[in-house]
């Protein structure tokens, strides 16, 4: 007779997932806290790319709620370096440019605004005075989120609109009766408040008067220094090619010309170049996790020299004592991963939402942070795993 060969048993995938879990469910404690350091550093990771995302999602859904057609032209200097003024007939010539559909434009006056006149002169807080033409806020894409604003009758008086960032540097929330400032040593009311202005933040920092009343009491000499232009949308590009010649035949190298939309995109891929710097305190924490993870296997086998002889001795092969380890690493790791997904995502819809912007989890940060943990815990349990299966029967059951 032959002598019959016996084959190890092989485990299957059910029999050794519930394998794994017996050193996870019997030591709880600190397997939960071995899990934590994991799911710190995933949520680190999502959060961070999430609110990244949904940031620049916000903000370039308000671009194109605002629009893409904006151009603003400014006075710039020659090549000479001299000081290029605007021509006053500027907006009227940027207006007969076929594709132009709206044009507002605004004047720096060279005086400075304080909350009374008892304030130092020398406390400005960084506020322009400027005179503004009517249809300023719908060029712009703003509106009156306070008061009014101003109108063919009181662009002529001493009246002012507040931009958002002037009001609070001067102090002022809402527009009372006889709210007013002081400027050039008169009295200016305050009418209005306005809403950010997302595509020109200058005018955030701006007090606004009408044309007529910069000309009558602030000695304004009508240039402009801005001029707003919008365009039909796909002809923005061949309107910002001619606004220079259009604006200063005279002198075209003496005006500058941007999109706004275009400095925003911009600003927000520049943002988002600082997430490197979260992202990798973010991959400390994971790291840290990782040695919890590492930490908490060695142990495990330390502890459990008599189960590993045991079950050798029952037959349980090299390979499948080094498969129960690896797997309970593994299956520690991915707990803490998804923990951590979970956490990270409910973090960035909660500040999201309080930002009203759109809620955005990049792929790549909930599935970069599992297949972080995957990875983290494959490597943390490897050695540990190998320790485990490189114990002989006897040896082990001399513990017992």
């Amino acid at each position: 007779m032959s002598a019959e060969v016996l084959m190890p048993a092989r485990l299957r995938f059910g029999d050794m997932a519930r394998v794994a879990s017996v050193g996870v469910r019997t030591r709880r404690v600190r397997a939960a806290l071995s899990a934590l350091g994991i799911a710190i550093g995933v949520a680190a990771m999502v959060a961070v790319l999430g609110l990244s995302a949904s940031s620049q999602a916000g903000l370039l859904a308000e671009i194109d709620k605002l629009g893409t057609n904006l151009l603003t032209v400014a006075n710039g200097t020659t090549v000479l370096g001299r000081n290029q003024e605007l021509p006053l007939a500027a907006p009227a010539m940027i207006r007969r440019v076929a594709p132009v559909t709206a044009v507002a434009d605004t004047g720096r006056v060279d005086v400075n605004a304080y909350r009374s006149p008892l304030i130092p002169s020398i406390h400005t807080n960084a506020l322009d005075v400027q005179a503004a033409a009517l249809n300023l806020l719908p060029t712009v894409g703003t509106t009156v989120a306070e008061g009014r604003w101003l109108n063919a009758a009181t662009a002529t008086k001493p009246v002012c609109v507040l931009g958002a960032a002037a009001a609070q540097r001067l102090g002022i929330d809402l527009v009372l009766p006889g709210e007013r400032i002081w400027i050039e040593h008169r009295w200016f009311y305050v009418v209005g408040i306005l809403e950010p202005a997302v595509l020109v933040p200058q005018i955030d920092a701006s007090i606004l008067v009408g044309y007529p009343a910069a000309a009558t009491y602030l000695s304004f000499d009508g240039h402009p220094t801005e001029i707003y232009v919008r365009s039909v949308t796909d002809q923005t590009a061949a309107v910002h090619d001619v606004l220079g010649a259009t604006a200063n035949p005279a002198h075209p190298d003496g005006v500058k010309v941007s999109k706004p939309s275009d400095a925003l995109v911009a600003r927000a891929q520049a943002k988002g170049a600082l997430t490197g710097l979260f992202l990798g305190l973010g991959a400390v924490a994971l790291l840290v996790g990782g040695v919890g993870v590492a930490n908490i296997m060695v142990i495990s086998v330390l502890e459990r020299r008599s189960e590993i002889g045991l079950r050798r001795a029952l037959g349980a092969t090299k390979g499948q004592i080094r498969a129960q380890f690896l797997s309970e690493a593994v299956l520690l790791s991915v707990a803490g991963g998804a923990t951590g997904v979970g956490l990270g995502v409910a973090a960035t819809a909660v500040y999201a939402s309080t930002k009203h912007w759109a809620i955005a989890v990049p792929t790549l940060a909930w599935a970069g942070g599992l297949g972080a943990a995957l990875a983290i815990g494959a490597v943390a349990g490897l050695l540990p795993a190998l320790r485990a299966a490189r114990l002989s029967p006897t040896d082990a059951l001399r513990t017992v």
